[in-house]
């Protein structure tokens, strides 16, 4: 690893331990040369996942929408920051898993309303309203009677 400071390549590393969401690792790095320290940051390089939306187009995964529509739902719920982190955590690994660098969009909201299930009634609902488009009261009706059972 060359030192960002004079760029020889003589450093060591002097602590390591996981980042806070213990998705990369943090490495604290001293230069042998210069003497200066500087911190790295190691993660796992992922394929790009691409994303088959309704209208067959595709585009890149992107976390930020899962974050999105995850909040909207929870909003004014008692459910923490943490636990939506978390939650979009446990969303994104069992898309990952899958193996498959192209996942429908479909799949991803089933799988977002199953974890939304089991944290908050209220949240599901409301993400299922949205996500399945419900164009009458009788199809919410028939969801909040999947619910309440």
């Amino acid at each position: 690893m060359k030192c960002p400071f004079c760029q020889h390549d003589n450093t060591r590393v002097i602590d390591s331990r996981p980042a806070e969401d213990n998705s990369a690792i943090r490495r604290r790095r001293v230069c042998d040369d210069c003497g200066k320290r500087f911190t790295t940051y190691e993660k796992v390089e992922t394929i790009p996942m691409m994303v088959i939306k309704k209208d067959n187009n595709r585009e890149s995964y992107d976390r930020t929408k899962i974050e999105g529509g995850v909040l909207r739902a929870c909003h004014k719920r008692p459910v923490s920051a943490k636990q939506i982190s978390e939650l979009v955590n446990s969303v994104e690994t069992e898309v990952f898993n899958s193996g498959d660098r192209e996942i429908q969009s479909s799949i991803i909201g089933e799988i977002v309303m199953k974890k939304l299930k089991e944290l908050d009634a209220v949240a599901y609902v409301r993400f299922a309203s949205v996500y399945r488009e419900f164009k009458d009261v009788a199809s919410f009706m028939d969801e909040l009677q999947k619910v309440m059972k």
